[in-house]
């Protein structure tokens, strides 16, 4: 069945873009009625895309192509752009639509008193294009054009409040970590592009050339994993991660919108929709669980020992995105990766503008000066509570559904990440308890009178608490419709009591392990850090990454930088110099020489004379000698 909607599916990132414009064109002239553009711009966009989700949920389908435009003709090649819509980039539109429409109203709110609120309502637009062109591009280079796009876009949000010395660095941090993966990515386009029959690089060339295997093995493993490391910038997998807790320096909507169902979600997209390719090469799919599972496992335990609430749920974020790409490296297939992208959208989202909400009534973002918010913020303590459980993983939760789905494949595929993911999931029930508790119970520790955030930031919560309760019943061992939908592949499924149980038992603990130290006091805080002190220092300094980067990669290139710059001015420049001094100093000689003066001009003739007679004499006296 050809699908009506799909056809309209280029106006999704089109009415960003036109509200970027407007707001860039009459920003402040516009005042409120800018923020109310953004808000329906997103909102037509989610229409459209909930259209095309709807219609595509009906069985029989047609992936729908538009490739008319053509962009670049060299010889006999030609290079189309344009847009698909199939299962998968449907799937995002939505879920990028929503996430990013809740995010501008809730905007409307937390960003009342900003003077620049203008600019700020036109990057989330322009950002909000970006995501979704790279969604429904056609082919790799379109998407490498948007992909690069969304990483410009994110250094003007995260740098937003430009005038703070900590927003600039980090700015800066993710736009030159994210171009290292990005360089991968480029690499590997370039080597698709050589290696692919008729140098073709749309989607469907792809499927066909790496199904059937018309590209050489060894090629096609390092066509993935160059592609792998593109997904890592973005998505922050170990080594690459650094840049994204440092992106808590932006707006708390921006680490919402970035951190939850847009930016970092691209990675995991790429993987997916080039996942023909990975899964032609096993040795690629191996590098990306291994890669997914100790990121997992590493951001989880660094986030037990930070006190910074955004950054808590940043590492959280890290090792989320770690989950997803263990599960779309174990291969079977990229439906759990992106079922868990999925429910993660929501209950991350969810998490940090309830995060917001509490920023917003005590005025900081350490745990520790928090306490007893629950008694003043209701709808936000049970909306966060609510997330936190879908992240712990405990059931009914969507996070439960979707962890619960990797786990029971890792299982099957690969037992070390198994426990490697289960080990990891305590840690995420443990900190979320502890960030939970130390935040809205116990006794009141902030300066400030707590109070209940705006509608335009609650209503947002409660949606997506909603989301975060019920997204998970989309894909369940007893009904894994979401797979075979997604895939249109029928995998046999079959309920690993032993697995939905030992990850529920997980979740308990750590949440018991955080009532017992937090609530009950019945093991010191300080347990750890008084019994292995350097095992705290170690967590909480993040294993010293940063301070590992900064000895071996940075302060020698700024070194190398600093060489380079006195090589240019003293040599380069001095080279320069010394040719422009002489060419000026030779021109003021003759300038002297030609003077106007008579007396001047014939002493130079006679002197003039006078050496050429002298060079006759000698020459004849040289001669007769």
């Amino acid at each position: 069945m050809v699908s009506d909607y799909s056809q309209y599916a280029w106006l999704i990132p089109l009415f960003p873009l036109l509200a970027f414009l407007a707001l860039t064109a009459m920003g402040r002239q516009l005042k409120d009625l800018g923020i109310y553009i953004s808000i329906v711009a997103m909102l037509a966009s989610f229409v459209v895309a909930l259209l095309i989700f709807v219609e595509r949920l009906g069985g029989g389908v047609e992936d729908y192509t538009w490739d008319k435009l053509d962009w670049l003709k060299i010889g006999d090649w030609t290079l189309n752009m344009g847009f698909e819509v199939n299962n998968l980039n449907a799937l995002m539109l939505v879920i990028v639509t929503l996430v990013s429409l809740l995010v501008n109203i809730y905007s409307k709110g937390y960003m009342k008193d900003d003077e620049r609120i203008h600019v700020f309502f036109s990057y989330i637009a322009l950002f909000s294009f970006s995501m979704l062109g790279l969604v429904i591009s056609e082919n790799m280079l379109e998407l490498y054009i948007f992909w690069e796009l969304v990483g410009v876009c994110s250094f003007l949000l995260v740098g937003f409040w430009y005038f703070k010395p900590e927003a600039r660095a980090a700015a800066k941090k993710a736009f030159i970590v994210t171009r290292i993966g990005d360089v991968g990515l480029f690499l590997g386009i370039l080597l698709l592009f050589w290696y692919m029959p008729g140098h073709s690089l749309d989607f469907s060339s792809i499927h066909n050339a790496f199904t059937s295997g018309q590209i050489d093995p060894t090629i096609v493993t390092w066509i993935a994993i160059l592609i792998f490391i593109g997904a890592m910038g973005k998505s922050g997998q170990f080594p690459l991660h650094t840049w994204l807790p440092d992106a808590m320096e932006g707006p708390t909507p921006i680490s919402a919108l970035i951190h939850a169902a847009t930016m970092v979600a691209a990675g995991v997209y790429l993987v997916a929709r080039t996942f023909d390719i990975f899964q032609a090469s096993s040795d690629a799919l191996l590098v990306v669980a291994y890669v997914g599972g100790f990121t997992a496992i590493f951001a989880a335990t660094i986030g037990v020992a930070q006190n910074d609430i955004k950054r808590i749920l940043a590492y959280s974020t890290v090792s989320q995105l770690g989950y997803m790409m263990m599960a779309l490296g174990l291969g079977v297939s990229y439906a759990s990766g992106m079922f868990h992208l999925f429910t993660h959208a929501f209950f991350k989202a969810l998490l940090f503008l309830g995060a917001g909400s509490v920023i917003h009534a005590v005025h900081t973002q350490d745990i520790n000066e928090m306490g007893g918010l629950a008694r003043k913020m209701k709808i936000t303590t049970w909306t966060f509570a609510i997330g936190a459980l879908a992240l712990s993983g405990i059931p009914p939760f969507s996070g439960f559904w979707s962890k619960d789905l990797i786990l029971a494949e890792a299982y099957d595929k690969q037992p070390f990440l198994f426990w490697i993911g289960v080990i990891a999931a305590f840690f995420t029930a443990f900190y979320m308890s502890r960030l939970f508790f130390l935040t809205f119970l116990g006794q009141k520790r902030s300066k400030h009178e707590p109070h209940e955030s705006p509608a335009s930031m609650t209503v947002p919560l409660i949606i997506l608490a909603v989301f975060a309760v019920g997204a998970g019943f989309l894909n369940t061992p007893m009904n894994a419709w979401f797979g075979h939908w997604l895939t249109g592949e029928q995998h046999e499924e079959s309920v690993n009591w032993a697995v939905m149980g030992l990850s529920t038992l997980v979740g308990v603990l750590g949440i018991g392990l955080g009532y017992l130290m937090y609530v009950k006091q019945s093991i010191a805080r300080d347990f750890i850090s008084g019994k292995a002190p350097w095992l705290y220092t170690l967590l909480n300094r993040k294993y010293w990454v940063d301070e590992i980067y900064n000895g071996i990669l940075v302060k020698p290139l700024k070194g190398l930088g600093l060489l380079l710059e006195l090589f240019d001015i003293y040599v380069v420049d001095g080279l320069v110099r010394l040719f422009t001094y002489a060419v000026v100093g030779l021109g003021r000689i003759g300038s002297r020489l030609q003077n106007g003066q008579l007396q001047s001009y014939g002493l130079v003739t006679l002197l003039g004379l006078l050496i050429l007679a002298l060079a006759i004499a000698g020459r004849r006296f040289i001669h007769v000698g």
